[in-house]
């Protein structure tokens, strides 16, 4: 059931073991929106797998206690954030929930007993909204949880809109963090040498499609699957999908495009939900920014990929574009190309 900000708040009060869930691989956004929930009304933050590298070093800085692989039973409710579906819980099953996202498309509604869900630039943003209209405090650390949460979900701010400055300024404000502050963490992150790695593979492997004037790139890597797909649209390339084969054979293809890309009509949050309704996986997330898991190959995957997002050129171009498979080693080709 749909609930308004302060619905969510007294109805989350009613239960007094709190347990808040971050998806695998957890982010700021995620983390600062547990902390944050956690500290303003009391709770046990849990957490799937590892955290990325800035989350984990915000959770060192603040000296947040968090729980590896918690079992729901253990709590009255758990409360589920920034998740859009149940593979970036690692199945985990879960009981009696509640959750607050901010995805674009999201399959966890229908069973949960109460939520809040709403596009914004990062779930954090929902959080403070929520506590600010309950008049509750907004301390130091809060803050600066909150602040680096929105950084990072924002491609440091270039996905933001006038509503995501002004909930930082609010925020900054409240807490009496500076902007600077939550840099200096980023900053401060160890840039771990199997990422440098990673990204240069994802690189070297990285297969490239022209269509019309728009770059298509798709590479795989063992790890690191979002990081190398913003790497190869900061490098270039308006659209990137990025795959990856796990242990259980299963595949992960994570997906990136640019706000112009998105502007003309490019949805990845809808493009990969319904690749994995294709595939019996699960997927989903932002417009451009989204994830997908299934059991199939990963040349398939990534090529049907491909094909929606070149679907998508050519129903704004009103027209078939021209397609073109651009070497990756031959210097002059992509000169002249």
């Amino acid at each position: 059931m749909r609930v308004t900000d302060t619905e969510f708040l007294g109805r989350l009060l009613d239960y007094r073991n709190i347990l808040y869930v971050c998806h695998r691989n957890a982010d700021p956004d995620a983390i600062g929106s547990a902390f944050t929930l956690a500290e303003a009304i009391g709770g046990t933050i849990g957490i799937v797998d590892e955290c990325n590298r800035v989350a984990s070093n915000l959770i060192d800085k603040l000296d947040i206690p968090v729980v590896l692989c918690p079992d729901p039973k253990d709590y009255d409710i758990t409360v589920v954030l920034d998740t859009s579906t149940r593979g970036q819980l690692n199945d985990m099953k879960l009981d009696k929930y509640c959750l607050i996202d901010h995805h674009a498309t999201i399959a966890l509604l229908e069973d949960a007993k109460f939520f809040i869900h709403e596009e914004s630039t990062s779930n954090v943003e929902i959080i403070f909204r929520m506590l600010n209209r309950a008049g509750l405090p907004i301390s130091e650390k809060m803050g600066l949880a909150m602040i680096t949460g929105i950084i990072t979900d924002t491609g440091h701010l270039k996905h933001a809109n006038s509503g995501t400055f002004q909930t930082l300024s609010e925020i900054m404000i409240q807490s009496n963090v500076d902007y600077y502050d939550a840099l200096e963490l980023m900053a401060a992150t160890p840039q771990d040498i199997s990422i440098r790695i990673a990204m240069l593979k994802a690189a070297m492997r990285c297969k490239l499609e022209r269509v019309d004037e728009r770059l298509i790139a798709t590479t795989y890597v063992s790890s690191y699957g979002g990081a190398a797909a913003s790497m190869l649209t900061n490098i270039g390339a308006d659209v990137a999908f990025v795959g990856s084969t796990k242990d259980n054979k299963s595949v992960r293809v994570s997906g990136r495009a640019k706000r112009d890309m998105i502007a003309t009509g490019v949805n990845l949050g809808k493009i990969m939900e319904e690749i994995g309704d294709k595939y019996n996986g699960t997927g989903g997330g932002h417009s451009g920014a989204a994830g997908i898991d299934a059991e199939c190959s990963l040349e398939e995957i990534m090529t049907y990929c491909t094909d929606c997002v070149k679907k998508v050129i050519e129903r704004m171009a009103g027209n078939k574009c021209e397609c073109q498979v651009i070497s990756m080693n031959d210097p002059d080709e992509i000169e002249e190309s």
